[in-house]
């Protein structure tokens, strides 16, 4: 049995109905996933979906906050049920989602109200009355990932630094006028939610901590590449109303806050020798982005606008 279906099988055996089960008596199936090995899993009375954490995880990733927050989305119903988990090694099962399709950015643009049931659900999980575990803190996150780089034979992309400092007034702005924290995904790429045209479930909360919910919304935008009207859409349903210059602000300024940290994220999984995609790349295309919307005439405004009342 290869090295990885080995790791999925041993995992089966912790599920009581499936202790015994033998490789023959269920099929898998290779998922995506860029750090992480995902699988699904059928076994002729159900679908399962076990994750196998990837190598290096470990240094970044607390695999017992990750399983705290996962069960608190699932109990509020907005991520999958999770069947058993080890929260130290981080391999998970969860049950599998039916009649899903999971999302990219092109099916966010072609799936007819994609961007407002996103909205919706995020409203839902920053709404649930329940708190993460984790403060997600972005520029202490910075400076983390800045370390562990520190560490590695890699190159920063030409004049991070100096948009870090660049980023001064916005890390005084969030100061001065600080959101109430709400449990937040943190990572929301477009394929973490799944989507079967009525309702949006969220997966993978391995980011997932206290934060600016705004944060969310913001980083979905620049994942997804949102246009205006999807914003708008998003940010509708999400309040259900339009929003206010100020959320709007905050909305925006977290667009390029996420590209300047997962800069840094991208180039760890370069230095970790990760190939999933080409992460040298994806870091210097953040980081690009970062600056073009920085360099922006509307920018300042934003900043701006974090302050004003909503």
């Amino acid at each position: 049995m290869p090295e990885n279906q080995t790791a999925v099988h041993a995992a089966l055996q912790n599920v009581p109905r499936l202790m015994g089960i033998k490789p023959g008596d269920y099929t898998t199936q290779r998922l995506g996933g860029l750090t992480n090995l995902v699988y699904r899993v059928d076994t002729g009375n159900e679908l399962l979906i076990v994750r196998i954490p990837g190598e290096g995880t470990e240094t970044y990733i607390d695999r017992a906050v990750e399983l705290h927050n996962a069960t608190v989305a699932a109990d509020a119903g907005i991520s999958a049920p999770i069947l058993w988990a080890d929260g130290k090694t981080g391999v998970m099962i969860s049950r599998c989602i039916d009649n899903i399709e999971t999302m990219t950015p092109a099916l966010f643009s072609s799936r007819n109200g994609a961007a407002a049931r996103a909205g919706t659900a995020f409203g839902k999980l920053h709404r649930c009355g329940q708190d993460f575990q984790f403060r997600f803190e972005l520029f202490a996150m910075i400076d983390d990932y800045l370390d562990i780089l520190s560490g590695k034979d890699i190159a920063l992309p030409e004049g991070y630094h100096d948009i870090v400092r660049a980023a001064d007034p916005i890390k005084h702005a969030l100061a001065v006028a600080p959101a109430p924290l709400a449990p937040c995904h943190c990572d929301p790429l477009c394929e973490n939610f799944l989507d079967d045209g009525d309702r949006m479930w969220i997966i993978d909360w391995e980011y997932s901590g206290m934060n600016d919910p705004m944060w969310d919304l913001g980083d979905l935008s620049v994942e997804a590449g949102f246009t205006p009207d999807q914003d708008t859409a998003m940010m509708t349903a999400y309040f259900g109303r339009p929003p206010t210059d100020c959320e709007t602000g905050r909305m925006v300024v977290y667009k390029a806050m996420c590209d300047l940290l997962w800069t840094l994220w991208g180039l760890i999984q370069h230095a970790d020798g990760n190939t999933a995609e080409d992460f040298n790349a994806y870091a210097v295309t953040r980081f690009n982005r970062c600056r073009a919307l920085m360099e922006h005439a509307d920018f300042a405004g934003h900043i701006a606008s974090i302050a004003k009342t909503a």
